[in-house]
């Protein structure tokens, strides 16, 4: 471990000096901050380094071992390839919030603590808040500021869950820690948040679609993934993840298939891909946690090719719904081609990296005797070739021709696609390298003669039904629609209480703000002098007593002029609120003192009585 630091640091220590550099040695510099860090990784060992003490506790900011280490390679290699992707960009705090958020990832990777892990947990959520805003639009605001509430919503979670656990062990040790109480339960919420699971990934597919074009491709890879690891960490072999799982491979593929707008499909996707890791890491073996790893990685090489096909589609035409493009083959052939390697890819066809993957996952789930959940896996299955492997590329490229003529990709961004592209087949064709990095020893063999066959079948069963349902009417068309998901239920309230609070409240909240005003008013002149009320009322009733008895005009009419001018006199003053002028005589001292020991007279009795 000579001459190395934290994984993390190179990341985000170097993301801080990216406004210092200028034009192409501002390229090269950023393309060599994962390079550097890629060089600095391996020559970490296994075992726990850069330990701190902080408080009574200690930090531990390199627990590296298989599992850590291999997310740790693929993150640094798909972040040389986003920055690759994006070195157009001219943005320095764009950049700086891919780095930082990269740099983030790494850091819970290999966090052996739950301090620093959280930490990191909220410096990417706050990163990745501005790859949404950055694109600056109404629709990117509101995104981002939903993202935001969401994933600090998780991370209050985490850190209350964190917080119970560590009170209840006296450790902050992060690693195996399983269901077993309520802190474990709100770090497992806080974990499921940012993995978007089923009824809490409205803020994905909200969020991700309104991305920059660059910035996308860090999105879809970290967040989640680095959820699956996590899980992967604290909570292997738990079942209710099975389910859970399995459900997120299964219900995307109906909202997937009447999107319009390609990103959002992908989003759709992208559960749907998490769903194979999160029923790995629930089914608990090391068949399963193979397979959920391996296609972890897998994962993220196809769905960044997918992500910059489109995102070079949107660079370009700045348009990304179905109904708009069409016929782009013609203007971005290269772009296309390595469109349909990642739709290959993620359809799982031999001799491309999903099917050496997604298949151990599948393997496992049978070989357990989950017989209900591999039929779920196998529709799934079927399903991503519906959306991802024939939607995307079909709608984007093909289709109708939309008139649109423009430019193929810029050359940086067409060099990031082919390396993508080449590794998505390599991966593919040669399995082994990356079943030698896996964490457990791997005794599969995924191009077996059933195996092969069953997966073709699969395949063509769900190209035949794809082709059928869109000949005959039957499959959803296209249309210019907003399609609503489950975060309408939270939504829509939200909105509605924001509504109530701005307009209803409001004015009910001025009203009592006037009212207490005017009492407080009120009080305040009848406290300067409390006995001109009185007094007021006194001589009103005095003077009608005389009018009422009047004699005499000269005996009465002196007195009852006497009476009006001291009225009037007094109601001015009360008006006016200056009772004690130069004019006014002061009261007598004594006279308030005693109506006080009065009024604490008679406060003393009826405190007695009751």
């Amino acid at each position: 471990m000579i001459n190395t630091v934290p994984p993390a640091a190179i990341f985000i220590i170097g993301a801080l000096f990216i406004p210092l550099f200028k034009g192409k040695l501002k390229s090269v510099y950023l393309l060599l901050l994962p390079i550097v860090g890629f060089i600095n990784l391996i020559n970490i060992p296994e075992g726990s380094h850069w330990a701190i003490g902080f408080l009574d506790y200690q930090l531990v900011f390199g627990q590296v071992d298989r599992l850590s280490l291999f997310f740790g390679y693929i993150y640094h290699l798909i972040s040389f390839i986003a920055i690759l992707y994006s070195i157009h960009v001219k943005d320095d705090f764009h950049h700086m919030a891919s780095i930082f958020y990269a740099g983030a990832a790494i850091g819970v990777v290999f966090a052996g603590d739950l301090i620093s892990l959280f930490i990191f947990w909220e410096i990417m959520a706050l990163a990745a808040t501005y790859l949404v805003w950055a694109r600056k639009t109404k629709e990117s605001s509101g995104a981002g500021m939903r993202y935001l509430l969401v994933h600090l919503f998780g991370g209050l979670c985490l850190l209350a869950g964190i917080v119970i656990h560590v009170l209840g062990t006296g450790s902050v040790e992060f690693g195996y820690l399983g269901l077993n109480g309520l802190g474990t339960l709100l770090i497992f919420i806080g974990f499921g948040i940012n993995c978007a699971w089923p009824g809490l990934h409205g803020w994905l597919t909200d969020a991700y679609p309104q991305t920059t074009a660059t910035g996308a491709v860090f999105m879809w890879t970290f967040t989640t993934k680095t959820a699956v690891y996590v899980l992967a960490r604290a909570y292997p072999g738990t079942e209710i993840l099975i389910w859970i799982g399995a459900i997120m491979t299964v219900f995307p593929i109906f909202f997937a298939v009447v999107e319009n707008d390609l990103r959002r499909v992908l989003s759709y996707s992208l559960i749907n891909q998490l769903g194979y890791m999160v029923c790995g890491i629930g089914i608990g073996t090391h068949l399963s946690l193979n397979g959920t790893v391996s296609h972890v990685f897998c994962h993220i090489l196809y769905k960044a090719l997918l992500v910059m096909s489109m995102g070079a589609v949107l660079h370009r035409t700045g348009k990304i719904k179905c109904t708009e493009l069409g016929g782009l083959y013609k203007s971005m052939p290269l772009t296309t081609i390595f469109c349909i390697v990642g739709a290959a890819s993620i359809s799982a066809f031999p001799l491309f990296s999903g099917f050496i993957s997604k298949s151990m996952v599948v393997e496992a789930s049978a070989t357990g005797g989950m017989v209900v959940i591999w039929l779920m896996l196998l529709f799934a299955s079927v399903g991503v070739l519906e959306h991802a492997g024939i939607k995307v590329p079909f709608h984007a490229f093909f289709s109708h021709d939309s008139g649109i003529r423009t430019k193929e990709a810029p050359l940086h961004m067409l060099i990031a696609m082919g390396i993508t592209a080449f590794l998505c087949i390599f991966v593919g064709v040669l399995p082994g390298p990356l079943y030698s990095l896996l964490p457990y020893p791997v005794n599969f063999e995924p191009y077996t003669a059933s195996h092969v066959v069953t997966t073709l079948q699969l395949l063509s069963f769900g190209a035949l039904a794809y082709i059928f349902l869109l000949l005959s009417g039957i499959f959803p068309a296209e249309m210019r629609a907003t399609n609503l998901d489950v975060d309408w239920f939270y939504r829509k309230p939200v909105a509605a209480f924001l509504w109530f609070c701005n307009v209803p409240l409001t004015v009910f909240r001025n009203g009592i703000q006037t009212f207490s005003s005017r009492a407080i008013k009120a009080i305040s002149k009848f406290a300067t002098d409390p006995l001109i009320v009185p007094e007021t009322i006194f001589k009103g009733i005095q003077l009608g007593v005389l009018k009422a008895l009047r004699g005499t005009p000269d005996e009465t009419t002196p007195k009852i002029a006497a009476l009006e001018f001291e009225i009037n006199r007094l109601i001015k003053m009360k008006e006016t609120g200056r009772y004690y002028g130069t004019e006014t005589p002061r009261r007598p001292v004594g006279l308030a003192v005693l109506v006080s020991f009065a009024l604490i007279f008679l406060y003393l009795i009826v405190y007695m009585i009751v």
